[in-house]
């Protein structure tokens, strides 16, 4: 069990890390075949915690806002309104600049080549941070070299290679570590595996847990890959066309979905049962437009349990039991639904 962090400002009951009302409009450019002005709402009014120490896994399908929302908190994107807090602490104010805050929160990302710069070694990339904050540079090199044994890469061979002489796993494993480097207490992991072939996916995986464990970090585990969510995180977050659909324990969510979405994308993992063949779609058609959302539930023109309110009313999030909660309007029993807990 890691040691109290002595940064921790608001006490182990305190979220690390609040999102509030987030949201960010892409507005459309006028090009030969459209007329522009048009706006793509990709993140619409999110909310969510993140406990110290615990592991938020965040999944949905493509174009849902799940690596937005990842950006936005980094502030690589500038929300168009909402508040992030760290801590207690809101992301930006005189209390906590941007600077101090990315000190204290990494990300990494999914293309392990492109994140690296080919120009610097794997010990070089690891020191760059720490040498930018001031650390000497025999310091730096030396911590580099630490940080590559602890990520399961020997130094004495590797530490000299460039990002095209490392195999992916290898680079992956290079961008952990110089996420390390500067001592986060949030790492926001951005498809960190999916890259990778299942053998390197499941060391990476099991060097992430280890790594939690060892440095008392805080994880944001992005992935389309539910067994890998269930198997790692705490609790999930269902994301759909930039709203939040559905949110709970990894083993509520995945044992008593309360979202209709949610209930089909956990239809669609593969299984290894012969018994349990997929003889029918869980899903169909693609989502709408994000630029014109369809009113009420977003989810509607999809659902199967679709019925009048879910066409004008947008639902809002419903404890469902505990800290399970759902957008669903099947899940309030005052929405008026006729398959509604009331009806």
């Amino acid at each position: 069990m890691s040691a109290p962090d002595p940064r921790d400002r608001g006490g182990p009951g305190t979220p690390l890390l609040s999102v509030r009302g987030l949201v960010k409009h892409f507005g459309q450019k006028a090009g030969f075949l459209s007329k522009g002005g048009a706006i793509v709402r990709a993140v619409d009014g999110v909310d969510f915690d993140i406990a110290k120490g615990e592991t938020l896994g965040i999944v949905g399908e493509s174009g849902c806002g799940k690596s937005t929302t990842a950006r936005l908190i980094m502030r690589i994107i500038r929300p168009d309104a909402g508040a992030i807090l760290f801590d207690g602490e809101e992301v930006g104010s005189a209390a906590l600049g941007l600077a101090a805050f990315r000190r204290q929160a990494q990300m990494v990302f999914q293309d392990s080549y492109a994140s690296l710069n080919p120009r610097l070694t794997a010990l070089d990339t690891i020191a760059f941070g720490p040498r930018i904050q001031g650390l000497g540079a025999r310091a730096a090199r030396a911590q580099a070299q630490d940080l590559l044994h602890r990520v399961g890469i020997d130094p004495i061979r590797f530490a000299g290679r460039y990002p095209h002489e490392l195999s992916g796993g290898q680079r992956q494993r290079v961008n952990i570590a110089r996420a390390l480097a500067l001592s986060p207490r949030l790492l926001i992991l951005d498809e960190a595996v999916s890259a990778l072939d299942k053998s390197v996916e499941a060391q990476v995986l099991n060097l992430l847990l280890d790594l939690k464990d060892e440095f008392g970090l805080t994880y944001m585990f992005i992935s389309h890959d539910l067994h890998t969510v269930r198997l790692i995180c705490d609790r999930v977050m269902v994301m759909y066309l930039g709203k939040v659909a559905e949110v709970g324990a990894a083993e509520s969510i995945f044992e008593t979905p309360r979202h209709p979405y949610t209930e089909a994308l956990l239809a669609s993992m593969p299984s290894m049962d012969p018994d349990r063949r997929t003889e029918e779609a869980p899903l169909s058609g693609d989502p709408p437009n994000p630029i014109d959302p369809p009113p009420g539930c977003r989810f509607h023109p999809r659902c199967r349990a679709a019925a009048a309110p879910c066409s004008r009313i947008e639902p809002a999030l419903h404890a469902v039991g505990g800290a399970h909660r759902a957008a669903c309007h099947l899940a309030d029993p005052a929405s008026g639904h006729p398959q509604s807990a009331a009806a």
